[in-house]
C-alpha cells in the first residue's frame, strides 16, 4: 500500500482543505497516511503564495521530500501552484501540479499517466480559478493531531486589496449552503470535537452568493439552534462586515467564542486608501470600542503590514499610536511583499528590507505589550479552557485556550505525589502503575508530574473550569476548579 503524506503551509482554509484530501484518501485501502517526517511514496504539498517567502518554503519543503525519497512522487497544489504552476512545474522533482479546484479530487489525479503540454514528465492541472461559482460540501471526519476543528464555510474574494494576490488564487466569493455547514458541524460533533473553528477567506461575505441570500449570523443561529457544538470559533473578518448583529450574537450566547480577528493593515488614511481598503481608521477605531463596551473581555487580534510602497516614517508613526491607544490583545505584523498581477506590483518600493524589519519589530513589541496587559486581566478569575490532548513541551502540562484566545497552562494540586504520565506522539498517556522514567528526560521521552492521572485523563478534550493564579513561561497558569 503506498505511502502519502501531506504538508500545509498558510492559512485555515489551506489546513482544511488537506484534512479534506486526507480524507479522500483515506476513503478506501489504497494509500496509507505517514508523517511528513517520514519515508512516503507521495507528498502532497499545499502551498500559500502571500509572501515571496511562502513561495520560497513551498520550493524547500520540495526539496526536503526528495531527500527523504528521491524517488518519490511530489505533488505541489494550492495557492501557489494555482497563480505560477509552470514555475512549480520546472521544480525538479515535481510530478504532479494541482490547482485549488483540482486538488480536493487528488486521489483521481494520482492514477493518471503523466503527460501533460508543459513537461511530458510531469501531470499538471489548473483550471481557471474564477470559473468555480459555488462550494461543494468535503466531508471531514476529523483533523490529524487537533483538538479544535476547522470548517470552510466560505471560499474566495470579490475584493482587490492593492497588495493581495488571494483572489486569483481563489476565485470569486463562494458559499457552502447552510444545510450543508450543519451536516458537518453534526459530523464534527459526533467525532467528539468540541470547538469549530468557521473560516472563509472573506468569511464576512458568507451567504451573500446563495439563493436565498443569507448571512453569517443566520447560519451561526442555525448552528445554535440545530447542533450540540459547545464552542463556535471565528476567524479573520473583515472591519466594515462586523455587524452590530454579529456583535450581539456574540454577546449573548456563551457558546460564541469572544474572540475577533479583525485586519487593520495600517493606523493612516492615506496608506488604507493606497492599499483600496473600503475603510478609514475612523471606522476602525469605533468598530474595536463598540466590541469592547459590549464584550467587555473580547480578544481582538489585528493584522498589521509594515513597508507599503509609499509608506514614509510618518505613516507608520501614525500606525503605531493608532494601534497604542486601541483596546486590540495580539498583533500579527508582516511586511509588504510585492506580487506579480496585483495593482500594487506596479508601484515602486520605498521602504528598504533593513527599515521594514524595525518597524516589523517595533510593532511585534507593542503587540505583546497589549497581550502582556490582556492576559495579567485575567489573574484571580474563573475561565474556561478547552483542554487539548497534547502536553506543553517546555512544562509537561497540560494546556489549553479559553474562548478569547488565551493560552492556559494547567496546574493541578490536588495530588502532593502526582501519577506520572509518559507522552507518546504528542499525547498523554498514564504510565503503568509502578513503572518509572528515570530523569533527565527529553522530548516524547518527558513527562508530566502535576496530575493524578484519572483526573487528567477525564480532562483532555473536555473545556473545564480553571481559576488563573499567574503565568508560567509566558502563558496564563491556572488550577483546576469546580
Amino acid at each position: 500500500m503506498p505511502r502519502i503524506a501531506f504538508s500545509t503551509l498558510g492559512c485555515k482554509i489551506n489546513q482544511f482543505d488537506t484534512a479534506a484530501m486526507q480524507s479522500s484518501v483515506m476513503n478506501g485501502d489504497d494509500f496509507r497516511i505517514v508523517s511528513f517526517n517520514d519515508e512516503a511514496d507521495i507528498y502532497v504539498i499545499n502551498t500559500c503564495t502571500v509572501t515571496n517567502k511562502s513561495d520560497s518554503e513551498s520550493r524547500r519543503i520540495v526539496r526536503r521530500a526528495l531527500k527523504k525519497n528521491r524517488n518519490a512522487r511530489i505533488v505541489v497544489t494550492g495557492c501557489y501552484a494555482q497563480t505560477n504552476p509552470r514555475e512549480i512545474a520546472k521544480i525538479p522533482g515535481v510530478s504532479i501540479v494541482l490547482g485549488n479546484n483540482e486538488k480536493l479530487t487528488v486521489k483521481d489525479y494520482l492514477s493518471l499517466d503523466h503527460d501533460t503540454a508543459i513537461d511530458s514528465s510531469k501531470i499538471v492541472h489548473v483550471s481557471d480559478i474564477f470559473n468555480a461559482s459555488s462550494m461543494h460540501m468535503s466531508v471531514i471526519e476529523g483533523f490529524q493531531e487537533k483538538t479544535r476543528a476547522i470548517l470552510k464555510i466560505q471560499d474566495g474574494c470579490n475584493s482587490r486589496c492593492s497588495y493581495c494576490i488571494v483572489p486569483f488564487a481563489r476565485g470569486g466569493s463562494r458559499s457552502l449552503s447552510p444545510d450543508d455547514v450543519i451536516k458537518q458541524v453534526v459530523s464534527l460533533c459526533r467525532n467528539d470535537y468540541k470547538e469549530v473553528a468557521l473560516s472563509g477567506v472573506h468569511l464576512g461575505g458568507y451567504g451573500r452568493d446563495l439563493f436565498p441570500k443569507t448571512s453569517l449570523s443566520a447560519v451561526i443561529r442555525r448552528i445554535l439552534s440545530e447542533t450540540e457544538l459547545e464552542r463556535i470559533r471565528l476567524s479573520s473578518i473583515e472591519p466594515r462586515e462586523v455587524t452590530d448583529e454579529l456583535i450581539e450574537l456574540m454577546a449573548a450566547e456563551e457558546r460564541i467564542c469572544r474572540h475577533f480577528h479583525i485586519p487593520l493593515q495600517s493606523g493612516d488614511n492615506d496608506i488604507l486608501h493606497l492599499m483600496n481598503r473600503n475603510y478609514d481608521i475612523e471606522f476602525y477605531e469605533r468598530l474595536i470600542l463598540e466590541i469592547k463596551n459590549k464584550i467587555q473581555y473580547a480578544g481582538i487580534g489585528c493584522d498589521v503590514m509594515v513597508g507599503y510602497p509609499g509608506e514614509e516614517e510618518s505613516h507608520f508613526e501614525n500606525t503605531y499610536r493608532f494601534i497604542e491607544k486601541l483596546p486590540l490583545t495580539y498583533l500579527h505584523v508582516f511586511s509588504y511583499s510585492p506580487r506579480e498581477g496585483t495593482a500594487a506590483f506596479s508601484r515602486k518600493e520605498t521602504v528598504k528590507g533593513n527599515v521594514k524589519a524595525e518597524r516589523s519589530e517595533i510593532l511585534r513589541r507593542l503587540g505583546e505589550e497589549k497581550n502582556i496587559c490582556f492576559r495579567n486581566s485575567h489573574v484571580g478569575k474563573i475561565v474556561e479552557v478547552l483542554v487539548e490532548d497534547e502536553w506543553d513541551e517546555a512544562t509537561g502540562l497540560l494546556k489549553g485556550y479559553t474562548g478569547n484566545y488565551l493560552r492556559v497552562m494547567i496546574q493541578n494540586d490536588e495530588n502532593p505525589h502526582p501519577h506520572p504520565f509518559e507522552f507518546s506522539q504528542g499525547r498523554l498517556n498514564p504510565l503503568p502503575e509502578g513503572e518509572e522514567i528515570p530523569l533527565p528526560f527529553k522530548g516524547r521521552d518527558r513527562v508530566g508530574m502535576g496530575y493524578s492521572g484519572e483526573y487528567a485523563s477525564s480532562c483532555i478534550n473536555q473545556i473545564i473550569k480553571v481559576q488563573i493564579i499567574g503565568m508560567t513561561g509566558g502563558n496564563l497558569s491556572g488550577k483546576f476548579c469546580g
